[in-house]
């Protein structure tokens, strides 16, 4: 059976080998540590760091294809490898319009995908310009690096301008767009083309961080999913893109612009774990195998995912025990990460065809793991 290496050992190597055990195929996993998340579950785990070009050379030895856990490894260091004979996918030409936010808003819009007005960053006086024209506030992004909030700024005048272009980071602008919520396509393509489209969903962000998803997005035309799907297949094909793809959108009075790209499974793909015939992860090591891609339908008319953020009190265990008494059908994933304030640790998903009830179902759950008196402010039990 194949070996498919995973560079990266957080919490989407852990449950892509979850999906692993189930397709026979054996996942390798690059972690920096013994204690990462993935390192604890995987059986062939090797040490090192996603930096370092012989580590990696020494990890893709033996591999049928390399993936990644995060869009982190240089661009130089994949190339290199595939210089030398090594099946990187996503591949580096791919994988750069990822961590590259200019690069990639330069090449959607060329190809003609709706995306915010944008402009490159090198003065105070850059980003003054693009607010005469498109107003303040404006968004100020880091070009590479940023997740989860970081990397991005509001900013509402030259002095707040400053203080960003002042840390020395490669910055660009985006115009601050003016939308009604946050949505995500989740597609998958093979080496030979095959493609597979998600229910589009409804992301739901506090802090910069996702904490809630619905699938698929109430209340969405079909006219508008189809468009999120379209898109989101043609950038994968565009972009030349093998395994998955996460766009990020804005739904907006005039249809939906492309905030982000993702090339690995993503946070608004969770709820496929329990909510679909194949799992993002199992979707994922199919494409990158050129395996036929799986049925990616409901099991129900409303998935509801929420995000497990850490509290103060690291002991999880009697809280996780008062869930599933309060909720037999809750399905928790744990990461095996420990716990911090503010910390994706896990996720809940529920399914059923209420979805307000889902919703309060996911809320509670989520808000009770990271501290009960969330929700039971004046029992605190």
């Amino acid at each position: 059976m194949p070996v498919v290496g995973m560079v990266g050992g957080g919490q989407l190597a852990r449950m892509t080998q979850q999906a692993a055990i189930a397709l026979g195929v054996r996942l390798r996993v690059l972690a920096e540590n013994p204690a990462d998340s993935a390192a604890t579950v995987c059986a062939d785990v090797r040490i090192g760091t996603h930096t370092s070009l012989e580590d990696l050379r020494a990890f893709a030895e033996g591999c049928d294809v390399v993936t990644w856990d995060h869009e982190h490894v240089p661009g130089e260091h994949i190339r290199a490898l595939e210089a030398e004979g090594v099946v990187c996918l996503p591949g580096s030409a791919a994988l750069l319009h990822a961590q590259d936010k200019l690069v990639m808003r330069e090449r959607l819009s060329a190809l003609g995908a709706p995306c915010p007005d944008f402009a490159a960053v090198h003065t105070v006086d850059d980003v003054t310009r693009f607010a005469e024209k498109h107003g303040w506030p404006v968004v100020v992004k880091a070009v590479r690096g940023g997740y989860d909030g970081k990397g991005v700024w509001i900013v509402r005048a030259p002095e707040e301008a400053a203080e960003v272009v002042a840390s020395g980071t490669a910055l660009m602008v985006e115009e601050c767009v003016d939308f009604r919520r946050e949505l995500a396509a989740l597609v998958a393509r093979s080496p030979h083309g095959q493609g597979a489209a998600y229910p589009v969903v409804e992301t739901v962000q506090q802090d910069g961080i996702c904490v809630e998803v619905v699938a698929p997005a109430e209340g969405l035309s079909e006219d508008t999913a189809a468009e999120a799907q379209r898109l989101a297949l043609q950038i994968a094909d565009q972009l030349g893109v093998v395994g998955l793809l996460a766009v990020e959108l804005f739904e907006t009075e005039d249809g939906v612009i492309v905030n982000e790209l993702a090339m690995r499974p993503h946070n608004s793909g969770h709820w496929t774990t329990d909510g679909s015939p194949t799992s993002q992860f199992e979707q994922h090591l199919r494409a990158v195998l050129d395996l036929p891609l799986g049925d990616t339908g409901t099991h129900s008319p409303w998935t509801v995912m929420g995000n497990l953020l850490g509290g103060d009190d690291p002991d999880l265990y009697p809280r996780y025990e008062h869930c599933m008494a309060h909720d037999p059908g809750l399905k928790i994933h744990f990461y095996g990460k420990e716990v911090r304030p503010g910390r994706k640790i896990g996720h809940v998903n529920v399914m059923g065809d209420d979805l307000p009830r889902l919703r309060a179902r996911a809320e509670h759950a989520s808000l009770y793991l990271r501290d009960p008196g969330l929700v039971y402010p004046e029992e605190g039990k």
